[in-house]
């Protein structure tokens, strides 16, 4: 199992005027493990670019547990479920950095299509399996 795990600080323009972060940023903070998680693990989306794809979020969920609020730092866990089929899919935590208290979970699901195109890739793009032997993930 890949898992990355990187800290964010919540910023002032990311809570309401009670202080309290908007539930979609929670989406963000998901961006930003996935950022981290291909930093490190070799499939950021311009290695993806670079390979002719794209891979657009088809589908996300987030449940949320405790708010958080301007000033909070969190970490985001991003773990990579391994699949047969031409997609991506990303489980989440988000932690309280300092009490380690989980405020939420949480998936998402990417395809790959052409960026050219924006054509359905429907086989696993050769890129990708590369990088799925290169991980022991095949």
């Amino acid at each position: 199992m890949l898992t990355d795990q990187t800290e964010v600080v919540v910023k002032f323009n990311e809570a309401d005027p009670l202080g309290i972060v908007w539930h979609g940023h929670y989406i963000r903070y998901f961006e930003d493990g996935r950022e981290a998680f291909g930093k490190r693990y070799g499939i950021a989306y311009l290695d993806f670019y670079h390979n002719g794809l794209a891979v657009p979020v088809v589908s996300v969920n987030c449940d949320y547990k405790k708010p958080l609020r301007y000033g909070d730092s969190v970490i985001v866990e991003t773990t990579y479920v391994n699949s047969a089929a031409a997609k991506l899919k990303f489980n989440y935590n988000i932690f309280e950095s300092k009490t380690r208290t989980l405020v939420a979970t949480g998936s998402s699901l990417q395809v790959f299509v052409n960026a050219k195109t924006f054509s359905l890739e429907l086989t696993m793009p050769d890129f990708f399996e590369k990088w799925k032997k290169k991980w022991s993930l095949l």
